[in-house]
């Protein structure tokens, strides 16, 4: 097929090659505009760019789609039999769904109509979701609403981060968009509308979301911790000053901590937390200093009984 690809992150880059590795011709790639990035704030490529520039395929950034008459005509010049978008970053105008003759399919990383949105993995394990997945899906005008063409269920691990988990999901993604194309090729592929009355979504993380709320269990706040990596990560506030949690886990502590209220308990440091339960804090990093263990901590700051974590 030709196929023009539309993606932005490292998430993307393993369904490009796939595309391209499976005899696939990509006459384009659509990509992001370069951002700054880092200290020096120096323009850098997106993972996606730099994977279509190793496999020598043509790369445009295009500040808007919407109502852009040169990238319209250049996409239809092309005559695709696909858009393939996967984590594209912009809102696919109706032009443009209507160009390919099988429309523009788009991997997403949950098993819909489950977590729609911008973070279906961070939600799906702060969730505490074990099994997630990957769908193949026609893209419509709403958001992540399209019909359903293939779906892959994939375990998430106890120890699973968003991290971890998102090079696995894109992993088997990748080949499932092969087979979805293969399958639309042959005319074997039948569509299946989403159940609406099921969805959930998973909207962009803002910065309050790693704010821990220790009104919540402890697991459910691991599950978050595990699902915000990088971030925005878990964090609260300790003595007035930001406290990021780095790493942590559910406890077992006999007595019974009011929520948020901590103690040093021989070498573990302790946090209450909803559900008379307790949070272990295993690595922390108090604001303007480095990641430290437990031990360190209790030896340096000597929290006091009765001290809280202010939520």
């Amino acid at each position: 097929m030709v196929l023009i690809f539309c993606g932005t992150p490292r998430f993307a880059v393993p369904t490009l090659e796939k595309l391209v590795e499976a005899g696939h011709s990509v006459p384009l790639v659509l990509t992001q505009p370069d951002r700054p990035r880092g200290r020096g704030m120096e323009l850098a490529l997106s993972p996606v760019k730099e994977s279509a520039l190793r496999l020598g395929l043509p790369v445009i950034q295009p500040e808007t789609i919407k109502n852009n008459d040169e990238l319209r005509r250049q996409l239809a010049a092309l005559s695709p039999d696909a858009i393939i978008v996967v984590g594209y970053g912009r809102i696919i105008p109706q032009w443009m769904i209507e160009l390919p003759r099988f429309g523009n399919l788009n991997l997403h990383a949950s098993l819909l109509p489950k977590y729609r949105g911008a973070a279906p993995i961070q939600w799906a394990i702060a969730q505490g979701e074990s099994v997630t997945g990957v769908t193949t899906m026609c893209i419509d005008a709403g958001l992540d609403t399209g019909d359903i063409l293939l779906q892959r269920e994939f375990p998430i691990a106890p120890d699973d981060t968003s991290e971890t988990l998102a090079p696995k999901l894109a992993a088997i993604g990748a080949d499932l968009m092969v087979e979805t194309l293969r399958g639309l090729e042959s005319g074997q592929m039948r569509s299946i509308p989403q159940d609406h009355s099921n969805a959930t979504l998973a909207p962009i993380l803002k910065k309050e979301d790693g704010r821990i709320d220790f009104q919540r269990t402890a697991t459910e706040i691991c599950n978050r911790l595990r699902g915000f990596q990088p971030w925005p990560g878990a964090h609260t506030l300790f003595r007035g000053r930001h406290l990021q949690v780095h790493r942590a886990r559910p406890a077992e502590y006999a007595g019974a901590l009011p929520p948020g209220q901590i103690i040093s308990d021989g070498a573990r440091l302790l946090a209450g937390s909803g559900g008379q339960t307790a949070l272990e804090l295993i690595e922390v990093q108090p604001e303007g200093k480095r990641r430290m263990t437990a031990q360190d901590f209790i030896n340096g700051y000597r929290p006091t009984p009765g001290e809280k974590l202010e939520q």
